[in-house]
């Protein structure tokens, strides 16, 4: 179920480019669909309904609509590599907002991610097809990342010190009915809609948000939490092929390599806080 899930997440780069409405607009529809999906799907996404939610709700719907922005202009594997920096600015985040003890080994991780991110934005990448404006693209990447970071930092502080859950897929849940509400006014007009474009934002709501997280919500009441996020990895390895499969875009070397530095950097820590833990 895991693996499901996180197969599930990585066809979201694909599936963005391949509909043909704004950034806005997919956006907004995607989050709409994934919302009402979420309610309707996965029971725990109806429980832990507090006020702390909404701050954590918006952060949310900033990540979801910075990464398909991100994804309309660079390419998937620079969208979803710069968002799973997102542990670097959490390292930094922890101690000065949730008092957090920061480790040695967590600093030496953070600027491994950070090594990783800097291969992004060096040199100059060719304008593609599906990414005709990588420079933006990746600040909204990286921006998709910080505020993916403080979302996390959020969940955290709802749960700090209380013993309870920290009402991690009511946050999901009412992040991407921000994210509608927000993109809203700059979706409309929507304009010509085709089916093939109804048919994919239908997919990204209820089968790659949606199904993916019941699957996520299931498979973790059975699998360790550090195995869990090994299976995960899987999402930033993957997503890049499918858009290579399904609309033949190659992404640069320097973004290959800065992806294998974040992915490999980031297993590394997982499997050392195992053995340490």
């Amino acid at each position: 179920m895991v693996l499901g899930a996180a197969l599930l997440f990585s066809t979201g780069g694909a599936a963005i480019k391949a509909v043909s409405l704004t950034g806005w607009q997919t956006a907004g529809l995607r989050s709409g669909v994934a919302g009402v999906a979420l309610l309707l799907l996965v029971r725990e996404a109806r429980r832990g309904w507090k006020w702390q939610v909404a701050p954590a709700g918006v952060l949310y719907a900033a990540t979801l609509v910075l990464f398909v922005h991100a994804n309309k202009l660079t390419t998937s594997a620079n969208a979803i590599f710069l968002q799973s920096t997102a542990p670097a600015y959490l390292i930094l985040i922890g101690p000065l907002l949730l008092k957090e003890k920061l480790k040695s080994r967590d600093l030496w991780f953070a600027l491994a991610l950070a090594a990783g991110m800097g291969l992004f934005f060096t040199g100059v990448e060719n304008p593609l097809a599906t990414a005709p404006e990588p420079a933006r693209g990746n600040v909204y990447a990286a921006l998709s990342g910080l505020t993916y970071a403080l979302t996390l930092a959020s969940l955290r502080w709802m749960a700090h010190g209380r013993g309870e859950e920290s009402g991690a897929l009511a946050t999901v849940t009412a992040g991407n009915l921000l994210a509608f509400l927000i993109c809203l006014p700059q979706a409309l007009p929507l304009g010509h809609v085709t089916g093939v474009d109804a048919g994919v934002v239908l997919y990204l709501g209820f089968v790659q948000i949606g199904l993916a997280y019941w699957l996520l919500t299931h498979g973790m009441k059975h699998v360790p939490a550090f195995e869990a996020s090994t299976l995960l990895l899987l999402e930033p390895v993957a997503n890049p092929v499918f858009t290579w499969l399904f609309h033949g875009e190659q992404p640069s070397g320097r973004a290959l390599a800065g992806g294998a530095v974040i992915v490999a950097s980031t297993l590394v820590k997982v499997w050392g806080e195992r053995r340490s833990g």
